[in-house]
C-alpha cells in the first residue's frame, strides 16, 4: 500500500518540485493572482494585509509589516541559498577555472553595464536616477525555467552558460545592493558584523560541527546588518560564504523547497500588489519606466552579446559547444527577464508607492516580452549539436 502511494503520489510530486519549470509557472500564477486581487473589489483589503504591522521593538530596529518581514528577513534566506550556489560554482562548478568562467563573467558584466547605462542616459538628470540598478537583474528561476521548456532544441552547454551568467548576475546585484542602495552607514554595526563573519570563518579550525553556531550567528548577523544601513539580506550571502564546501549540496537540497515554494511565492504575492491606473499607457510614458523597459529588452541582450563577441574575437574565450550567435542573441533576450531581483531593487530604489507601482508594471511587461521573444528565437533556431552532460 505504501509503495503504491509512493509511486502514484510521492514520486510524481518530487519530480514536479525538482523540475526547474515548476517554480516559473508557480511564480507566474502568484503574480497573476495578486494582480487580479489587487485590482478587484477587495484590492485595498488585500494591500492592507501585506502592510499590516506584526512586530515592533523599542530596544532594536526590526522589520515592521508583513511585507517588510518577507522582503528583509525571508529574502535573506533566498540570498543565503544564492550565496551557496555562487560559492559552489566558484569552488567546483562552471566558474572554477578561468577558461570556463571568463565568457559568462564578461557576458554577465555586459548584461549589467549596458542596461544601467541605458537607464542612466534616460534618467541621469532627473530624480529617478536611483533606479539604474533595476534593469541590471536576471531572474534565474524564470530564465532557466523557460530554457528547460525548450528541451533538446537548445544544447545543454547553452543552459549551463545561462545558469552561470545568472549566478554571476545575482552576485553583481548583491554587490550593487550592498554598496549603492545602503542608507546611512553605522560603522560600529559594520565592525561587529565583520567580527561575526571572521568568527564563523575561523570556527572551521576548532569546531567539528557548527550548525547551531551558524544558525544563531546568522540571526545575529542579520539583526546587526539591518541596523547598520546595509540591506539586511546581505547577511544571507555573507553567512553562505562561511559554510564549508562539503556541506553546500546538502544545505541547498534541504532549502530548495522552502525557498523556491514558500519564500519566493510569498515575495511574488507581496510585491505584485500593483494597482493598474485607469490609463495603463501612463505606466509606459514615465522616464523611469522607459529606462527599465529599454534596459531589460534591449540593454540585456546587447550587453551580453556584444561583450561575448568581443571576447571571442580577441580569442580570450569561445562560444559554448554547439551554440551559434543567433542562439546567443536568444539567450541574451531571455536574460531580460528581471522579475524577482528587479522588483526587489525597485523597493530599494524608489520610496514612493506610486513610482514603485508603475516601475513594477514596466518590469512585468519587459519580463513577459523577453520571455516570449527569447523562447520564440531559441525554439525557431534549433541547436546544431545536442550535447549531453
Amino acid at each position: 500500500m505504501l509503495r503504491k502511494i509512493k509511486s502514484l503520489i510521492i514520486n510524481p510530486l518530487q519530480l514536479i518540485i525538482t523540475d526547474s519549470r515548476t517554480i516559473g509557472v508557480l511564480l507566474s500564477s502568484c503574480a497573476i493572482f495578486s494582480l487580479i486581487l489587487s485590482n478587484s473589489s477587495v484590492g485595498l483589503f488585500y494591500s492592507d494585509f501585506w502592510e499590516y504591522p506584526i512586530f515592533a521593538f523599542k530596544e532594536i530596529q526590526v522589520p515592521l509589516t508583513v511585507k517588510d518581514w518577507i522582503n528583509d528577513a525571508l529574502m535573506a534566506v533566498f540570498f543565503f541559498v544564492a550565496g551557496l550556489e555562487i560559492k559552489k560554482e566558484l569552488k567546483s562548478g562552471t566558474l572554477k577555472t578561468p577558461q570556463n568562467a571568463i565568457l559568462p563573467v564578461f557576458a554577465a558584466l555586459g548584461g549589467m553595464v549596458v542596461p544601467a547605462l541605458i537607464y542612466i542616459f534616460i534618467n541621469g538628470a532627473n530624480i529617478y536616477a536611483t533606479g539604474w540598478g533595476i534593469p541590471m537583474a536576471t531572474d534565474i528561476a524564470f530564465s532557466l525555467g523557460i530554457a528547460s521548456l525548450l528541451g533538446k532544441r537548445i544544447p545543454v552547454s547553452l543552459k549551463i552558460f545561462l545558469m552561470a551568467l545568472a549566478i554571476i548576475d545575482d552576485l553583481g546585484a548583491i554587490v550593487v545592493i550592498a554598496i549603492f542602495y545602503a542608507t546611512t552607514i553605522h560603522w560600529v554595526y559594520i565592525i561587529v558584523a565583520a567580527l561575526i563573519v571572521l568568527l564563523l570563518w575561523l570556527s572551521r579550525y576548532w569546531l567539528s560541527t557548527r550548525f547551531l553556531l551558524h544558525v544563531f550567528a546568522g540571526i545575529a548577523l542579520w539583526v546587526i546588518l539591518y541596523n547598520s544601513g546595509i540591506h539586511a539580506t546581505i547577511a544571507g550571502v555573507l553567512l553562505a560564504f562561511t559554510i564549508p564546501t562539503k556541506s553546500i549540496s546538502t544545505l541547498t537540497e534541504k532549502l530548495h523547497f522552502p525557498v523556491q515554494f514558500i519564500v519566493l511565492t510569498l515575495f511574488a504575492l507581496a510585491n505584485t500588489v500593483i494597482f493598474f491606473p485607469k490609463n495603463i499607457l501612463v505606466a509606459f510614458q514615465e522616464p523611469y519606466s522607459i529606462g527599465i523597459i529599454l534596459g531589460l529588452i534591449i540593454g540585456k541582450p546587447m550587453g551580453i552579446v556584444t561583450f561575448s563577441w568581443v571576447l571571442v574575437k580577441l580569442k580570450w574565450g569561445k562560444l559554448p559547444h554547439g551554440v551559434d550567435w543567433v542562439q546567443m542573441i536568444g539567450i541574451g533576450i531571455l536574460a531580460g527577464i528581471g522579475f524577482t531581483m528587479s522588483i526587489f531593487i525597485t523597493t530599494l530604489a524608489f520610496g514612493e508607492d506610486k513610482i514603485q507601482n508603475l516601475a513594477k508594471i514596466a518590469i512585468l511587461f519587459a519580463s513577459l516580452f523577453s520571455g516570449i521573444v527569447g523562447f520564440i528565437i531559441l525554439n525557431r533556431f534549433k541547436a546544431k549539436v545536442n550535447t549531453k552532460i
